[in-house]
């Protein structure tokens, strides 16, 4: 397994000190190993090994596979059994062992001979010896995954709400009929003496998803639009943006967001309530997000 189409001339040098996790291949005499590959194609194949579920063979070109732009290089492919017909991806770590540095060298594909057989930089050692290794990391099938898409193209992308006798309201909180937008259902709830930190002095509007709708833990929607409260007699509608994800349950309760200050109080007894105190409310959603997954945690 496992190819190069160009060779570099200079090695980077990532080391660990831990071993190949799953095949060590130890020479004795490396001038006896070169040597015999001459009988088997130029190459030494160790035995089957098992990783990730399979079977593999580590194999090592000794003066490099020349059929593969590895001449004056040592070669190291994997290779899995010969009786696994299905794909399999797998990521691969071979290692030679440095006794200078106690410790393993990543590399590649290819080490340029030059370097391996200077015996001052420690690769052959103790009259011949050397080691090879490599990583077999198999990949699982995918199971995990979501798939995030936005909805630009409402089919019903505004939600009027008339709030008659708005002069004599007196709870503390009015929640709207629900109303469906992006595939979800939500609600605006409208404090008309404001929430709490707006010292009854504003207009409140908060936007939830409706009771029915709930996201699970760790899911999340995005949705951009405007609220507006609407001139009844022109177009100076007071207009705010809402932009922000919606996240799942935190410890069992979901939170809104809106504005405690949308609009004084004072302004719109002064310019927003039609000639039968109504006052008219607007939301208009441009965007609406909508994610599926493998799996819900």
């Amino acid at each position: 397994m496992g190819s190069s189409s160009a060779l570099v001339s200079t090695i980077v040098k990532n080391w660990r000190e831990h071993p190949p996790s799953s095949y060590s291949l130890k020479v004795h005499n490396f001038s006896q190993l070169v040597n015999s590959t001459t009988a088997s194609d130029d190459k030494y194949q160790s035995r089957l090994f098992s990783s990730g579920g399979y079977n593999w063979r580590l194999i090592v070109y000794p003066h490099g596979n020349g059929k593969d732009d590895g001449s004056g290089f040592i070669s190291m492919y994997v290779e899995i059994d010969s009786k696994i017909t299905t794909e399999v991806f797998a990521e691969l770590r071979f290692f030679v062992y440095n006794k200078k540095e106690n410790k393993y060298l990543l590399f590649k594909q290819f080490l340029p001979l030059d370097t391996f057989n200077d015996l001052k930089n420690g690769y052959i050692f103790e009259g011949g010896h050397c080691e090879f290794g490599v990583d077999v990391i198999v990949a699982s099938p995918l199971t995990n995954w979501e798939i995030l898409s936005f909805d630009e193209k409402l089919s019903n992308p505004k939600f009027s709400w008339a709030v008659k006798k708005f002069s004599d309201l007196k709870e503390h909180v009015y929640t709207s009929d629900s109303f469906s937008m992006g595939g979800r259902q939500w609600v605006l709830k409208m404090y008309p003496k404001g929430a709490s930190g707006s010292d009854g002095k504003w207009l409140s509007f908060y936007l939830f998803l409706a009771a029915g709708d709930t996201l699970k833990a760790d899911e999340k929607v995005f949705r951009q639009g405007h609220i507006r409260v609407l001139d009844p007699l022109g177009s100076n509608h007071i207009e705010l943006k809402t932009n922000r994800w919606v996240e799942g349950p935190v410890e069992g309760f979901y939170t809104g967001w809106g504005w405690d200050q949308f609009l004084s109080l004072a302004e719109l007894r002064k310019s927003y309530l039609d000639k039968k105190d109504t006052l008219n409310v607007e939301v208009e959603f441009e965007v609406v997000s909508a994610t599926k997954y493998s799996t819900i945690i």
